[in-house]
């Protein structure tokens, strides 16, 4: 199997290795904005550099796409056009329209297809998904997601990310409907700047929180920050009739016990998402691997992730306007 790349910063170099570690691999080859820094990755993986992002989709059996956040739809209808399977980071577009273009896109090419939400390959929250289905929590009545960074993203970064909401908890939007198997209805969101004037002069939050009504009444809560100095603390607690069970908790959470004679948690927090992700950011890949190969569905399609920015788009405009939306509201839009 020839895997063509497109991307290799940091994700895309690592999904560059795995990939190259596929014993169904035979051929690697990357392309990037950035012709100088394919070369650099390819020689440094010892794979094959291409000097245009174009020839990725010629001579391969699948193609990956890491590129910058602006080139995702563009890259993903190439592949359609090409009758690739084909993996894409996370946004599909930067809009609902976008979005819905290469939904069609990939629908009327009828190809393998995934979008890269690696928390859904997450051990944790896996093992989250599968107690509730089997009953564990009895009925789940309640949701709280936290996805909080130790550091801010590089100023540049922030005119161009979308804002808080469809940038960062997009992930946790997504998770939430993966592992309680609801649609949310509703959203209230709201937000706050206390950190650098980027974020504000960007029409943007550096905190955030906001309600979530599910399609079967539970509500969830959802929590970030820019500037969360414990650590990098991605967390989900799941509360139901019969107990609860909490994503993230280990010896590397960002928390620390206000309870005497307490050590837990005794472990280094996480400080970025790499770190904390590493494992889930390699089985996606392989995944991928294998529904290129026709031996699994796609853990995640383009209509998975228009679901999930209709949440974040709701959030956007719920914090704009301070005012509760309804999904349906962003649906037609």
């Amino acid at each position: 199997m020839r895997v063509g790349f497109v991307g290799v910063g940091r994700i895309g170099a690592a999904h560059a290795q795995v990939v190259r570690d596929h014993p169904a691999v035979s051929e690697v080859r990357i392309a990037d904005a950035d012709p100088a820094r394919a070369r650099v990755v390819a020689d440094d993986l010892g794979v094959t550099a291409l000097d245009r992002t174009a020839d990725a989709f010629s001579g391969v059996d699948a193609v990956v796409v890491a590129a910058a956040t602006s080139a995702h739809a563009e890259l993903l209808t190439a592949a359609a056009r090409a009758g690739l399977p084909v993996f894409c980071e996370k946004p599909v577009a930067p809009d609902i329209a976008g979005t819905l273009d290469v939904l069609d896109e990939v629908t009327k090419a009828d190809i393998p297809h995934q979008i890269g939400f690696q928390r859904r390959f997450d051990a944790g929250y896996t093992a989250a998904r599968q107690a509730l289905a089997a009953g564990a929590l009895g009925e789940l009545r309640r949701a709280h997601v936290i996805t909080a960074d130790a550091e801010p993203p590089p100023p540049s970064y922030v005119p161009t990310s979308g804002g808080i909401f469809r940038d960062c908890h997009v992930h946790d939007f997504d998770v939430l409907r993966w592992v309680t198997g609801r649609e949310v209805v509703d959203v209230y969101a709201t937000g706050a700047n206390r950190g650098a004037a980027v974020f504000g002069d960007n029409g943007d939050v550096d905190e955030s929180a906001a309600v979530l009504t599910l399609d079967d009444g539970t509500l969830a809560t959802v929590q970030g920050s820019r500037y969360n100095g414990g650590g990098y603390d991605v967390r989900m607690e799941l509360a139901g009739t019969a107990g609860t069970h909490v994503v993230g908790l280990d010896e590397h959470a960002a928390l620390i016990s206000a309870e005497p004679d307490v050590a837990f948690p005794s472990g280094n927090p996480f400080r970025e998402f790499w770190s904390r992700f590493r494992p889930a950011y390699q089985a996606e890949i392989n995944a991928f691997v294998e529904l290129a190969r026709g031996e699994r569905e796609s853990a995640c399609t383009v209509a998975d992730a228009l679901e999930t920015s209709y949440v974040a788009e709701a959030a956007t405009l719920s914090r704009a306007q301070h005012r509760p939306v309804r999904i349906d509201e962003v649906r037609h839009r």
